[in-house]
């Protein structure tokens, strides 16, 4: 059975970023993950809320630095090492293993961001195996890959060793993972014959309010605490 995780920086959002922890771990959530919490959260108010209600922090996103996959852009090098930084220091400040941190790469589709560099998930695994560091991993979000290349299951199945997350919505509406194209049930099957045994992480906009929408998530796990 997958382990189900919410991102904040989706579910939740009727609250402030702050009080989601406690809605998402009343709402059977386990693990949480952020997007870019620095302008405005110093760690040590998220770091209580992840202790007071028993998360486990999955990762968060370096800040775009005014534009997605300056890593990979010409002469924006100086703003990513920043970015970088900046994400190392606030992911040891919430608790991340000292500094002992996964990286990941993720494959975004065209349609949203037509310029971004790495759209395919071959491409990303390239570049993995190019680094050649253990703690540098594919993060593999189905709502993408859908739009880029389909073959999901084979797919996955063919890069499962530099798999190192993933990330799940509703194509093409990126809503709640119970409508649209892919058959998500059958996926965590395939999954769990596989052996991932990470997190698979809710990256979706919510069609209405997150906890009306999580009826698909309670067969996972996902149970509100009394």
């Amino acid at each position: 059975m997958p382990r189900i995780a919410a991102n904040l920086a989706y579910l939740f959002t009727e609250r402030p970023l702050i009080e989601r922890f406690g809605a998402a771990a009343a709402a059977g959530f386990k693990a949480v993950e952020l997007r870019f919490p620095y302008d405005d959260h110093p760690p040590p108010p998220v770091k209580a809320e992840l202790d007071r209600h028993g998360l486990t922090m999955l990762g968060l996103n370096t800040a775009p630095g005014g534009q997605f996959g300056s890593a990979a852009v010409p002469g924006k090098e100086k703003e990513f090492e920043a970015a970088f930084a900046q994400a190392l220091d606030y992911a040891a400040a919430i608790g991340g293993r000292a500094k002992n941190i996964r990286l990941l790469v993720e494959p975004i589709n065209q349609r949203e961001r037509p310029d971004y560099f790495v759209s395919y998930v071959e491409y990303a695994a390239d570049l993995i195996a190019r680094i050649g560091r253990p703690n540098v991993k594919v993060q593999y979000d189905f709502y993408h890959v859908q739009i880029m290349q389909g073959d999901l299951i084979k797919r996955f199945e063919r890069h499962l060793p530099v798999i190192g997350h993933v990330q799940i919505a509703a194509v093409p509406s990126r809503h709640e993972p119970d409508e649209g194209e892919v058959n998500y049930p059958a996926i965590f099957e395939a999954l769990d014959a596989m052996g991932y045994d990470g997190f698979v992480a809710c990256e979706y906009f919510p069609r209405g309010r997150t906890e009306d929408g999580l009826a698909w998530a309670r067969p996972y796990g996902v149970v509100p605490r009394a």
